[in-house]
């Protein structure tokens, strides 16, 4: 009976992890110019997207069933074989050091390094789109810390070194899902978004996401279960953070007045054009 409610319960689980992005993703709304600074209204946009990510299932369609249901099937794949993947990596420590380096990118310093980073680089230099990205990284990750923390307590997955009860649902774990895969994937699709037109940058940003859910996975820490759920619900999260919150960089406002000749040939009327944004 608790292996059939092993398998029934995280089935559901990772169904509502995974059509809670996805649903978040196709929700995304059309952000509207704002005069306040990103900085002043940070944490009050962390409460509209966990209002926008818990509330998505009450605005499901039915076409979303296309989504819903390959990956229901998908889940069931990996819980069905996750004990058996996790012994076969667990009988082989070669790797477990170097995993655990890669995995520090994913971790709560390696995402703080990279927001400080992208944002003291883009006030230093006046550089928008750095300074946004270093803001909606930060936001993202947040948010991703959030929903990964309360799905890690609602389903309290046993990890693969807990013995007997390795795999097990409500023991008290905290293996699913990944942090780590839900935090790099949240910072590298923020980041994809910002430089869509920089290729390197891209593949750069979501090779090092991969490398840190494949580390988790083999650093026998996470069930490759945790790591794909871990990693859907970081990219939507990161999408929809960016989509949702991105400015218009295009165009800039100078703490200048502009100042524009006017003149009318035929009314003979000369005179200066004031603008001033601040």
């Amino acid at each position: 009976m608790r292996r059939n409610r092993s398998l029934i319960c995280p089935f559901v689980m990772i169904a509502l992890a995974i059509f809670l992005s996805v649903s978040a993703q196709a929700q995304t709304p059309t952000p509207s110019p704002s005069p306040k600074s990103l900085e002043s209204e940070f944490f009050k946009n962390i409460l509209r997207d966990q209002k926008a990510i818990w509330t998505a299932p009450l605005h499901l369609h039915r076409v979303d069933a296309k989504w819903m249901i390959p990956a229901g099937i998908g889940a069931m794949a990996l819980f069905t074989t996750d004990r058996i993947t996790g012994d076969e990596i667990g009988e082989s420590e070669r790797q477990v050091k170097a995993s655990q380096v890669v995995s520090y990118a994913g971790s709560i310093y390696g995402i703080g390094a990279i927001v400080t980073t992208f944002y003291l680089v883009g006030r230093n230099r006046n550089d928008d789109r750095a300074r946004e990205t270093g803001i909606l990284t930060a936001e993202a990750a947040i948010d991703s810390i959030i929903v990964g923390g309360a799905l890690k307590g609602i389903t309290q997955r046993a990890r693969p070194l807990d013995g007997r009860e390795r795999s097990e649902f409500f023991d008290g774990g905290s293996s699913f899902p990944s942090g780590h895969s839900i935090q790099a994937w949240s910072a590298a699709a923020v980041i994809a978004n910002e430089y869509h037109d920089r290729k390197l940058v891209q593949v750069a940003a979501y090779g090092i996401a991969s490398a840190v859910s494949v580390a988790r996975f083999t650093q026998h820490k996470h069930y490759l279960s945790d790591v794909v759920a871990g990693s859907a619900a970081g990219y939507f999260i990161g999408q929809y953070v960016y989509h949702a919150h991105h400015r218009d960089l295009s165009v800039t406002q100078s703490r200048w007045p502009t100042i524009v000749p006017q003149y009318d040939r035929h009314a003979r009327q000369y005179g200066v054009g004031l603008t001033w944004s601040f």
